[in-house]
């Protein structure tokens, strides 16, 4: 009886295990795509390549420097100003400004208006002190709205910190007017034309006639090439970070930013203010 030739088995192959998806943590995939930038990076890329900056704080919400910066040059045109211009011209520069200090002038006798003068005089004294707050003050408040307006309003996906961040890089350009003012003041410029709120010709207003309407040196005292600058870089911010489209981003800024010079620069110097 013959023996039936024995079959030897294949072996089915052997499939390759599936990769097992590792969470990565926060910030790994933007690392690695984009170097991390130092603050110094980050400041001089605001100027030359706001993209970079603004996608770097993404990865950390670091705002320090800007802020700092912001501080610094704030305080040095206030202390030049108050140093080179005096408590005087600078007092005379806000009364010029506002319609209701100059009637209640008009209308006191002369011991009254030199009061009048004194207290205005007297709350420079304050500012130099008063200027830390108020920078991280109006940021924290400008950042809570943009917040809210992104997150709740477009749909973005921002956090706090990052919006602050943004907010103090996307207003770097500002500090330039501080920086040209200190310099138009120790080129001699004209102490008696000086105007705290406008003190170089970088705005529309500034070439306007003094006697102009109040609400309209306001207004234009608003078109501000550095303004608009930093509101076009506070756009890209928003976009970066909050993970909207440009367009919406920029209706936000840009929309809040005429809310404000409406309600509380012309509408203010309107009624008197």
């Amino acid at each position: 009886m013959s023996e039936e030739p024995s079959v030897t088995p294949i072996a089915a192959p052997i499939a390759a295990p599936e990769p097992v998806a590792v969470p990565s943590a926060p910030g790994a995939g933007l690392s690695q795509a984009e170097p991390a930038l130092s603050q110094v990076q980050r400041v001089v890329n605001t100027f030359i390549a706001p993209s970079k900056t603004f996608t770097d704080i993404r990865r950390s919400a670091s705002w320090w420097m800007p802020f700092l910066l912001s501080l610094a040059f704030g305080m040095g045109f206030t202390m030049t100003a108050i140093h080179q211009i005096g408590y005087e011209k600078l007092a005379d520069g806000v009364i010029a400004q506002s319609a209701s200090l100059q009637n209640n002038i008009d209308a006191a006798t002369p011991a009254q208006a030199a009061q009048i003068h004194a207290k205005v005089e007297a709350q420079f004294q304050y500012i130099v002190y008063s200027t830390p707050l108020v920078i991280l003050i109006v940021g924290l408040l400008c950042s809570a709205v943009l917040l809210a307006t992104v997150n709740f309003g477009l749909g973005g996906e921002a956090k706090f910190g990052q919006m602050l961040a943004v907010w103090f890089y996307g207003t770097l350009p500002l500090m330039l007017i501080s920086l040209l003012a200190v310099i138009a003041i120790f080129a001699g410029l004209n102490p008696d034309n000086f105007n705290l709120q406008s003190p170089i010709g970088t705005n529309i207003g500034y070439y306007i006639p003094s006697d102009s309407p109040k609400w309209l040196k306001h207004l234009l005292d608003s078109a501000d090439v550095f303004s608009i600058w930093s509101a076009c870089l506070l756009t890209i911010g928003v976009s970066i970070v909050g993970k909207v489209k440009r367009g919406a981003a920029a209706a936000a800024v840009f929309g809040w930013w005429v809310v404000y010079v409406l309600l509380f620069k012309v509408a203010l110097a309107s009624l008197g203010g």
